[in-house]
């Protein structure tokens, strides 16, 4: 069958074209609003103590811009490899994606910007401080924990020189006696150490600092920063206490390589972080632990997931149980205790509890641990609760006498952490420099200024007047996301041991991310409130108004209508659409 051919008749199209340029048409002065391109602060931000600009950090690690990322962390905390390991992440909390699909793996980002840092020897930026003391005031630090040495750290990035005093034959206080190696290896730790020693800090190890020392510091030194921490283990108080074994100081002999073994069944008391750290640490000495908790498991001030690993290791925890006495029996120890029975929650959620009438029970271990608490070493390392003269702040507290003190880490933070400690030292850091430059009556407003968003956390970029303090400090909320430009990824996961695996040796659980997890991952963030070049301000724009030159963003106000396209079809809210003033 042959195809009827169709036929088609040409008509000639005539399209209009125009012989002029519609530039003199500025329709610019149709507007009544403008769009601006007003970069926001991110919640993450305002969750970590140290107040790093995470959502900034992390489009640089989605570029494998490692030493930018670096350098970006170095501005607000100097050990990224170590809070990568051992921060209690805060700032997942407060991750806008955790109502998208699940938190951003933030520890795990600054992890692997903090290895490679170390692997590939990044030294610290030179950044001279505009305008440096000429006569280079000292500081004296006592305490190179987290605390003194990020105070050290911060402090002669600002100009002055610092000594750091510590009564141990090494340096690191709680990072590198009191935290075990599985958690965090002596190697990055001693890294991140002598990145701070490479600024000219010197240390100075098996020199405690005491009363003395104070009295001959006012000739040599122009302040103190007490950063002490909490080196002397609580007592419970009981009967038979003598025969148990001080966790903190178990922990610290190990570290040390002196810590006798341990085998047997062993009582841990407590429900701490410390606790945890003695319970896993006797697993892989060859003991059997049971952690005794007062309270309920959910009540547990250590970290969530440190106790669930340590439940899958071996550890065997008694809840609502509280010690009464202890006792020798034929060389083994009998620990009575109290049944407890929980009647409310405090305003922290965690359960009030009482004794369960006269119920008790005891167990036969070979060994107790204590781990309930721990207190300053020395009264006087605490600053007077009431004195005139006497600042208190956030993270630390202002002394203004003949030798000025700034008291910090344990002794003054709400919450006992690394990056609280970390948080402390700067803090001190800002206060001792707004002192000498403006004097006492200037510290609060200066710091005020600097702080993130609506939260405690102070950045030292923003005292130092680094771009950081252009930025609003209203903070993104997950509402003004516009999630339409994002879709729904899985969570990476770290390489880890197997608790058989974990439970054998001291070696690390848990691995660095290989680069293509970190680049999957650093992609999930939204970056909140910070420009990452999406394009989508100049693709939309109907006006061809805004342009990019140079990587600065620019909207040509002659042809802006302020329709607010732009600002709708920002992803990550970091354009406002404000009205014009006439």
């Amino acid at each position: 069958m042959i195809a009827k051919q169709k036929f088609f008749e040409e008509v000639p199209l005539s399209i209009s074209r125009s012989k002029i340029s519609t530039e003199v048409n500025k329709t610019g002065s149709w507007r009544f609003m403008r769009p601006v391109y007003d970069e926001k602060t991110a919640p993450c931000s305002v969750g970590c103590p140290a107040g790093e600009d995470i959502a900034r950090i992390e489009m640089l690690a989605s570029r494998k811009m490692f030493r930018e990322a670096y350098e970006t962390i170095l501005k607000e905390n100097p050990f990224p490899a170590v809070c990568g390991r051992v921060c209690f992440h805060p700032c997942e909390n407060f991750c806008n994606r955790a109502a998208f699909d699940q938190p951003v793996a933030i520890p795990h980002i600054e992890r692997f910007v903090g290895d490679t840092a170390i692997a590939a020897e990044y030294l610290v930026p030179r950044t001279p401080r505009v305008g440096s003391f000429a006569n280079r005031k000292r500081v004296a630090v006592a305490g190179a924990g987290p605390a003194g040495l990020a105070a050290a750290y911060f402090l002669t990035r600002l100009g002055y020189v610092c000594d750091v005093f510590e009564s141990e034959n090494e340096p690191g206080g709680v990072l590198r006696w009191g935290i075990p190696a599985y958690r965090l290896p002596e190697d990055v730790l001693k890294n991140e150490i002598n990145r701070i020693v490479s600024l000219g800090v010197t240390i100075y190890c098996k020199q405690p600092v005491n009363q003395d020392f104070l009295e001959q510091a006012k000739g040599r030194y122009d302040a103190v920063f007490m950063g002490c921490g909490y080196g002397r283990s609580l007592e419970m108080k009981i009967p038979g206490e003598a025969m148990a074994h001080d966790g903190l100081k178990f922990l610290h002999d190990t570290r040390k390589g002196q810590a006798a073994c341990f085998h047997g069944t062993s009582a841990v008391i407590g429900g701490g972080n410390t606790a945890i750290d003695v319970a896993r640490t006797l697993i892989r000495m060859g003991s059997k632990p049971i952690l005794v908790y007062r309270r309920r498991r959910q009540d547990m001030p250590a970290f969530e997931h440190e106790v669930e690993m340590a439940l899958k290791e071996g550890v065997r925890l008694k809840e609502l149980a509280a010690p009464m006495r202890m006792k020798a029996n034929m060389g083994d120890i009998v620990l009575m205790l109290q049944k407890m029975k929980p009647v409310e929650s405090d305003t922290g959620g965690r359960a009030q509890v009482v004794p369960d009438g006269e119920n008790t029970m005891s167990i036969k271990v070979e060994q107790v641990f204590t781990a309930i608490g721990a207190e300053p070493g020395r009264n006087w390392y605490v600053p007077p609760k009431k004195q005139d003269n006497i600042l208190n702040l956030s993270h630390c507290a202002f002394l203004e006498d003949d030798l000025p003190m700034v008291f910090g880490g344990d002794l003054t933070n709400p919450i006992k952490s690394v990056t609280d400690a970390i948080a402390s030292g700067k803090q001190a850091a800002m206060v001792l420099d707004t002192f000498f430059q403006r004097g006492r009556d200037a510290i609060e407003e200066r710091l005020a200024a600097c702080r993130v968003g609506n939260g405690d956390a102070l950045s030292m970029e923003i005292y130092t007047e680094g771009e950081r303090k252009n930025r609003n400090s209203h903070v993104v909320s997950f509402e003004e996301i516009n999630t339409d430009y994002f879709s729904r990824a899985d969570r990476e996961i770290p390489p880890l041991l197997s608790p058989d695996e974990s439970a054998a040796s001291f070696s690390e659980i848990e691995g660095t991310f290989a680069e293509d997890s970190l680049e999957k991952e650093s992609q999930r963030c939204f970056n909140c409130g910070i420009c990452n070049d999406c394009d989508n301000c100049r693709l939309f724009c109907g006006e061809v108004a805004v342009s990019s030159d140079g990587g600065e963003r620019r909207v040509n106000m002659d042809y802006c209508k302020g329709c607010g396209i732009c600002v709708v079809e920002c992803p990550r809210n970091a354009m406002t659409l404000e009205e014009e003033k006439i």
